[in-house]
């Protein structure tokens, strides 16, 4: 893993000022070496997995007991709240579900900013899918805060927000992309760690801007879906087969992901959600919630989005016609009513 040989200098940020210095080379930068990592769900296990896997020295915490079971069977520790992770990590990431739990994890009773304006990591990684001001506020909270001791390449505490595509079979592969808002410094610092759980990590720009990106690609990813699933139902009523829509859209101008690596046609593509009865994958629910997540957004700076507003109402209720834990590729059997491929 590459190391760092460059110096930075000085600059301020709209929360505060912040100066990073120089890293030495190394295998695992000691800036980075002991990671602590909230929420162990479907995404998250395999990402804290693969950090260990890749050398760090990773404390984690969940709410679910039997999640954390699993990591201290096999030797990793555990801790009991957020906070007790922060005291033996110089990096925290979190990886939760929403909006309202990112602000519990950072913000409630033992949560990660819990012990009061001196905090012992440098750096705190957000990979949660949630708005933009969400995590303004939390690194408006950081900034406010300071660092127990002083270290050589931080003067305080910085936060990313870091949000990845891929889904399940990325985290397990290590090939998610990451979509990273804050202090440049502080994302090529945390660089080599991402790069440990995934294939990519894009530099958005400023706080919030990798929530930002990330709600727009699952608004597009929804509107994508939803329309490849329309046009394969619409063929099977006019006659023709689903694979042939596939070989034929993979070779011209409608391809897309949706339609050449998630294809949501039963029996069209083997080692998708799909092929299971929609079971794994990326749910309808949390597609819902993404899209909640891109309409309020939009309300907010006062931007209409027609597609993302139908899509946004479609999951709602495939949702509420019980579809809510399965894939949101089911689209194409429980909305548009499509058939498997023979």
């Amino acid at each position: 893993m590459a190391g760092f040989g460059w110096r930075v200098g000085c600059k301020v940020q709209r929360w505060g000022r912040s100066c990073f210095r120089g890293f030495s080379s190394a295998a695992i930068p000691s800036q980075l070496e002991n990671v602590g990592f909230i929420g162990l769900g479907n995404m998250g296990s395999h990402m804290a997995r693969n950090l260990i896997t890749a050398g760090y020295k990773v404390t984690v915490h969940d709410i679910n007991e039997n999640s954390m079971k699993k990591f201290s069977e096999d030797g990793i520790p555990t801790k009991q709240s957020p906070l007790e992770v922060s005291e033996s990590s110089d990096v925290v990431i979190t990886m939760l579900p929403s909006s309202s739990h990112v602000l519990e994890v950072y913000n409630g009773t033992n949560g990660l900013l819990g012990g009061g304006s001196h905090l012992g990591p440098w750096l705190y990684i957000d990979s949660s899918t949630v708005d933009p001001q969400t995590s303004r506020k939390i690194s408006m909270a950081i900034s406010r805060c300071h660092l127990k001791e002083n270290k050589g390449y931080a003067e305080n505490p910085m936060i990313l927000d870091a949000p990845v595509s891929g889904g399940v079979p990325a985290a397990e592969a290590a090939k998610l992309t990451f979509m990273v808002g804050g202090l440049e410094e502080a994302y090529l610092a945390a660089k080599p760690l991402l790069l440990s759980m995934g294939k990519r990590a894009i530099y958005c720009g400023g706080t919030g801007n990798g929530s930002a990106a990330k709600i727009c690609n699952n608004m597009a990813m929804a509107i994508s879906m939803l329309g490849v699933s329309e046009a394969f139902a619409l063929g099977q009523n006019l006659g023709i087969k689903a694979s042939t829509l596939t070989d034929i859209f993979n070779c011209s101008s409608a391809r897309c992901w949706s339609s050449d690596t998630y294809n949501p046609v039963p029996g069209v593509m083997d080692g998708v959600p799909s092929s299971r009865n929609y079971h794994g994958g990326f749910t309808s629910k949390l597609m819902a919630k993404d899209l909640d997540l891109a309409m309020a957004s939009a309300s907010g700076v006062g931007f209409k989005c027609p597609m993302g507003s139908e899509a946004h109402e479609i999951y709602r209720k495939l949702c509420g016609d019980g579809c809510e834990l399965k894939d949101f590729s089911c689209a194409f059997r429980h909305y548009y009513a499509g058939k498997d491929e023979e």
